[in-house]
């Protein structure tokens, strides 16, 4: 599994403050670990789930767990880029002409 070892990226919220992604569902709940992952470390647990459940040898129970954690992943995935573009979109000097 992935390491659970949250990193202090530019931006990032304060201790104890929502994290990108934290909360977004149900499945944030079920796998509260997530919430701490930096992006990458998402991606890459993310992209060893999707391997593992597309090589078809894991059994059916196994692979809802392992779909409702990728799914968890995902969504905390996202919450990191959602916040990533809005920063971007709020920077100074931004232009949209180029």
């Amino acid at each position: 599994m992935a390491e659970s070892v949250h990193t202090s990226e530019p931006g990032a919220a304060e201790p104890g403050a929502a994290e990108p992604g934290a909360g977004q569902s149900s499945a944030g709940e079920e796998f509260p670990d997530i919430a701490h992952l930096s992006y990458e470390h998402a991606r890459d647990e993310l992209i060893g789930i999707v391997s593992t459940l597309e090589g078809g040898q894991v059994p059916l129970e196994e692979s809802m767990a392992l779909w409702r954690r990728g799914e968890a992943l995902a969504a905390h995935c996202s919450g990191w880029l959602d916040e990533a573009e809005a920063t971007l979109t709020q920077a100074p000097g931004r232009s949209d002409a180029g």
